[in-house]
């Protein structure tokens, strides 16, 4: 039998950049961040480099030829939706690119790559003064702090004076900039876009980490796919830095240097959901099976999972309307929803900022039968008390699991099993088991109640 295809036609988008044979950063970066949002990703290599997490050991830079015989294949097959660029190493590849640019329509997002993180030049000075003509060409121009200072003069130290240098981009003729905050020592990380009718500041936490290998490339390709799709500029900038938040948090540890950004992360994340969904239920099943209404809050359980790279409470699945007790047992009150809980899924992502391996936790009763009972545990108990809460953090709504977990986990050699919240006047006592594992939380959770 032969079988009818099914064809699909996705959006096209098109890299121009140099090749990374430690497939951090460059063109193959710029492949699997254009895929991972659902774009068809085609390619224009302007040079090959030999180089991994560790640095930049060699650079060859293609001939002109070459590289426009590639641009010129590519536009004439396919309709692409957007261009990105990246390492263009001479002024000849770059006066190439800006003439390609200036006779197609696509939205062009230049992201000037000029110095490797590992601080390896990958463009010549001679080229560095001939950026201004693409510039010139572009829908947007995404330097980092250091090379807003080498394109403009104007070395950004604040939301300010990356402002001022992006107003100086957009004087060289781009349609907007973004100016990464990622290189400027502030305490939050702010980036700046600057268009025609003003500048918007995103500010979003460091991450400690120094791999950050690939970083530019994997935004300014985000950026072009979500344009590639349809997406509005600021839109495509919004989504694209949240994606780039997710992709440095959870880093890929490859190689014998830091690592390199995870292209994949978002991908990956979003392919979890309906499995971590099932585990959630299976956890409520097997404690319905057990009746473990002895642990049962007056306030309801709630069992909750993340996905393996959670960060909001919209990826962690819970009980709608938590679980309550009956006369015969538990009442799980609706199905399992991703959303579906705040003050327990905020608690785990907490916990999660000081151990990223715990995906599982569960709300419970707690009484001093209960606290004997926890040692069943045989594995490490922590507590934080409300009444060393700051004012300003009660008054935050959402904020008390987030204070309660940072005081649970901060300073602990050993991720605790539980931590005990001994509630205060008007609140009820509650101790939350948690996990990196369904089995590891179900076994938690029946040894407790087992030991009452």
């Amino acid at each position: 039998m032969t079988r009818k295809p099914a064809p699909h036609s996705p959006p096209v988008a098109l890299t121009i950049a140099g090749s990374d044979s430690g497939g951090g950063a460059g063109v193959q970066a710029d492949l699997k961040t254009m895929e991972a949002h659902g774009v068809f990703a085609t390619s224009a290599l302007t040079a090959v480099t030999a180089q991994n997490t560790r640095g930049v050991e060699r650079s060859h830079v293609l001939p002109i030829e070459e590289i426009d015989a590639q641009f010129e294949a590519v536009v004439s097959d396919f309709d692409v939706g957007a261009i990105k660029t990246g390492m263009l190493a001479t002024s000849e590849v770059v006066d190439l690119v800006a003439e390609r640019l200036a006779g197609h329509d696509a939205p062009a997002v230049v992201d000037p790559v000029m110095v490797a993180a590992s601080g390896d030049r990958l463009l010549e000075p001679k080229a560095e003064r001939a950026y201004e003509r693409l510039i010139g060409e572009s829908t947007l121009v995404t330097p980092n702090a250091d090379e807003a200072a080498v394109l403009t003069g104007v070395e950004p130290e604040d939301a300010e004076s990356a402002r001022e240098a992006g107003e100086a981009l957009l004087d060289m003729g781009a349609e907007a900039a973004l100016v990464k905050g990622g290189h400027v020592p502030t305490e939050e990380i702010e980036d700046v876009l600057v268009t025609a009718d003003g500048a918007e500041t995103f500010e979003h936490a460091r991450i400690e980490t120094a791999a950050n290998h690939g970083s530019g490339c994997t935004l300014a390709s985000a950026i072009a796919a979500r344009l590639a799709t349809g997406e509005g500029l600021f839109e495509a900038v919004e989504g694209a830095l949240a994606f780039m938040e997710r992709a440095v948090r959870y880093p890929l540890d490859v190689g014998e240097g830091p690592g390199a950004v995870h292209h994949l992360s978002d991908l990956r994340d979003r392919t979890e959901r309906e499995p971590t969904a099932e585990t959630v239920q299976g956890i409520v099943d097997r404690f319905t099976d057990e009746n473990v209404r002895a642990l049962v809050p007056e306030v309801g359980m709630n069992v909750v999972g993340a996905t393996p790279y959670a960060e909001g409470v919209e990826e962690v699945a819970a009980v709608e309307g938590r679980i309550t007790r009956t006369m015969r047992g538990l009442a799980p009150n609706r199905g399992v929803r991703f959303g579906a809980s705040s003050h327990v899924a905020r608690f785990l992502l907490s916990a999660r900022e000081f151990d990223p391996a715990l995906r599982f936790a569960v709300n419970c009763r707690f009484d001093d039968e209960v606290e004997r009972a926890l040692d069943a545990l045989d594995a490490p108990v922590a507590e934080f008390d409300r009444a060393a809460e700051p004012e300003d953090v009660k008054r935050e709504e959402g904020s008390t699991m987030g204070w309660g977990a940072r005081r649970a986990f901060d300073g602990n050699g050993e991720t605790p099993a539980a931590v005990i919240d001994r509630g205060e006047v008007g609140k009820e006592a509650i101790v939350k088991l948690v996990a990196p594992d369904a089995g590891t939380l179900i076994e938690r959770t029946l040894a407790v109640h087992d030991a009452l």
